[in-house]
């Protein structure tokens, strides 16, 4: 039976998946990086050390014996295709896919980070049949608080052209941030998140936006003095998420502007929160990645890989099932 196999080694996550056209299933394994309770990350020399430790145990989860199945591997060389785009963790996934496809023969195809979150998302929302036309995909994660156009692509399958972006801190460090000063556990999205839920309280919003771009280097001096000011855990733990939240929807507004009236996708980490994604589902009418298809993951390189070597077509991939 055809299947492609997808590997993305992130600063976060080291995850492996396989897309078996024939049963139209995509199956994926990953396992966060370590980090020391109270640190922020990770340096590449300890990603790249425990991606080498990692990607062996998943791979034998998802893939025992099964290698000689394969018709093409996707892997993630670098953040996103663009000049200079580089990081070394991502040398992990391309030097195994690399060895995988020497051994086995199957091709190889290489892609960006950025590429891989963007195909996952739409295939989580069922909506793959986006790539032969215009969209805006938002990338908002640790290090990225991206808007961007999409367009189809015979080389990269997406030509992506940055619209909007975060002037200085991102999203997804932000979060951790002010995860971290409420004495989270990083990455600390889903316990931010927890505490939000428990919040009555109905901040006012406004957010720095210049030229369609945002600003959110503010947001973690705010919540510092609202933690030294006595407001509580989970009234900081909104405010950090719903700033978030108004960010991105003038950015989204701001993009709308200059293209049109095009579909829009809400990929990466930060994009899994649900007080941030009832929001702009609210407003925009967006689609979304869930949870395990909006953090880091290798269903998007698995699927590049497919489409690339011609295995699916893509008018038969909006009712793929995971």
């Amino acid at each position: 039976m055809p299947e492609y196999l997808g590997l993305d080694t992130s600063n976060y996550t080291t995850s492996c998946a396989v897309f078996d056209t024939e049963k139209n299933v995509l199956r994926q394994e990953k396992m966060l990086l370590p980090v020391k309770t109270g640190e922020a990350g990770l340096r590449q020399s300890d990603a790249v050390f425990h991606h080498v430790k990692q990607l062996p145990e998943i791979m034998e989860k998802l893939l025992p014996g099964k290698l000689c199945s394969l018709a093409a591997i996707g892997v993630s060389v670098k953040p996103r295709n663009m000049e200079g785009s580089y990081m070394p963790c991502f040398l992990c996934g391309q030097t195994m896919a690399k060895g995988i496809a020497a051994a086995t023969g199957a091709k190889l195809y290489e892609t960006s980070h950025q590429t891989g979150h963007i195909l996952a998302a739409l295939y989580s929302a069922n909506k793959l049949s986006l790539i032969e036309k215009p969209f805006i995909a938002f990338h908002v994660s640790g290090g990225t608080t991206d808007c961007l156009l999409c367009r189809p692509s015979d080389d990269t399958l997406i030509d992506i052209k940055e619209i909007g972006s975060s002037l200085d801190l991102k999203a997804g460090q932000a979060v951790d941030r002010v995860g971290l000063m409420l004495g989270l556990r990083f990455p600390c999205g889903r316990e931010l998140e927890k505490l939000a839920e428990k919040s009555e309280r109905k901040w006012k919003i406004k957010p720095v936006i210049k030229n369609g771009n945002c600003c959110l280097s503010g947001l973690e001096n705010q919540c510092r003095k609202l933690i030294s000011d006595g407001v509580s855990p989970e009234d900081t733990a909104l405010y950090c998420l719903k700033t978030i939240e108004a960010s991105i929807a003038a950015m989204t507004r701001e993009a709308l502007l200059k293209t049109g009236d095009v579909p829009v996708i809400y990929a990466g980490g930060v994009m899994s929160d649900k007080l941030i994604r009832n929001g702009l589902e609210a407003e925009f009418g967006a689609f979304f990645a869930e949870p395990e298809f909006s953090c880091d993951n290798a269903a998007g390189t698995a699927l590049y890989a497919a489409i690339m070597n011609g295995g699916m077509q893509i008018e038969h991939t909006d009712n793929i099932t995971a």
